[in-house]
């Protein structure tokens, strides 16, 4: 008995070093190359793949993804044609007599198309509470929502948009930061910032009716949807999530992507005319997002507009976009500004 306990130790480092070895081994058999690699490719890129097989072990089939899609190859060659933007890694797995092998490589994928510029004419003014840390801006039919930020001084607000009044506003938990908002079959989504937590409200009578969690996705930010009842979430990276309209879990997501390089920081989101406009906190501008891909088709310059409001110690960023229907035309408003402008919104 003495003996056993001796040497059980010994055995168990020895049978798991074995293991160690033969994973190893089977991640050595593999290499993926891309035979014309480039820094970056765009979806206008076909790639010349290889799968090298250092051991000559038969194999009976290769699978490839992208992440964890599936993707067609074509002899040797994989389309990136309708792929989504961003660091992606291609996988090969590799089957043989009952064992699985895996190769990688590691690409990024840009957009093809350069984004279009675009400026803006200011059309009217509204008032607008200069205490509001904006967060979340969304109409509905003719009502202005709208969501606030700060510890101890986030809300929930109703109001008119052409007076600034506000009809009903409930109060956050001193705990909780207001972010983003959404309005989504006779319901008010609303986030919060690090509390990994999301309101759900009566649209009639703005009482609260339950609470979502995220997931994957690291802070809550903004939030708008499309009209096939899917909503949008960004968490202030470059990523902006696809949420079950019904159970709010995270189903997907986009990397937002130029041709040259990720947009980080993406916040207020609405959805207008088939494309994601989001803010990009801090820098002035909306990004003109195609849903499908994360490309960003355009960007609206807006950076001087901060300075068309009262200046103040607690004046901040651009932050506050809704859409009506009109085309062409935003309501704009940021953290802190004391005025809501009407824009059209013009090709420079």
């Amino acid at each position: 008995m003495k003996i056993y306990n001796l040497f059980a130790p010994t055995l168990l480092v020895l049978f798991m070093s074995g293991c160690g070895s033969d994973t190893a081994a089977k991640k050595d058999s593999f290499s993926l190359e891309i035979t014309n690699a480039k820094k970056t490719y765009t979806t206008e890129d076909v790639l010349s793949i290889s799968v090298i097989n250092k051991k000559n072990i038969e194999t009976d089939s290769i699978i490839y993804f992208l992440n964890d899609d599936t993707v067609e190859i074509s002899g040797s060659s994989i389309s990136l044609a309708g792929k989504k933007l961003g660091e992606k890694t291609l996988n090969a797995k590799i089957y043989s007599d009952g064992e699985e092998y895996t190769a990688s490589k590691k690409v990024t994928i840009l957009s093809s198309i350069k984004p279009k510029l675009y400026t803006y004419k200011i059309l009217e003014t509204y008032p607008h509470d200069i205490n509001a840390y904006t967060q979340g801006l969304e109409f509905e039919n003719d009502t202005l929502y709208e969501s606030t930020g700060q510890y101890k001084e986030s809300s929930l607000r109703k109001t008119d948009y052409k007076t600034g009044e506000v009809y009903k506003k409930v109060t956050l938990s001193d705990h909780y930061f207001g972010e983003g908002l959404t309005i989504l079959n006779n319901k008010i989504y609303q986030l919060t910032w690090r509390e990994n937590t999301g309101f759900i409200y009566n649209l009639n009578t703005m009482e609260q009716t339950g609470t979502f969690v995220y997931g994957k996705s690291k802070e809550g930010w903004g939030l708008c949807h499309d009209t096939e009842n899917n909503i949008y979430k960004s968490d202030g990276t470059d990523r902006i999530w696809t949420l079950n309209s019904n159970t709010l879990a995270e189903k997907d997501y986009i990397e937002i992507f130029t041709n040259t390089s990720k947009i980080s920081s993406v916040n207020e989101l609405e959805w207008v005319d088939g494309k994601i406009y989001a803010n990009v906190y801090q820098q002035g501008s909306i990004a003109i997002i195609d849903p499908s891909n994360g490309a960003v088709e355009g960007v609206i310059d807006l950076t001087d507009l901060k300075d068309k409001v009262t200046q103040h110690p607690k004046l901040d960023v651009l932050n506050g976009i809704a859409y009506k229907g009109e085309p062409n035309i935003l309501y704009i408003t940021g953290k802190n500004w004391d005025t809501l402008f009407k824009i059209e919104v013009l090709k420079k």
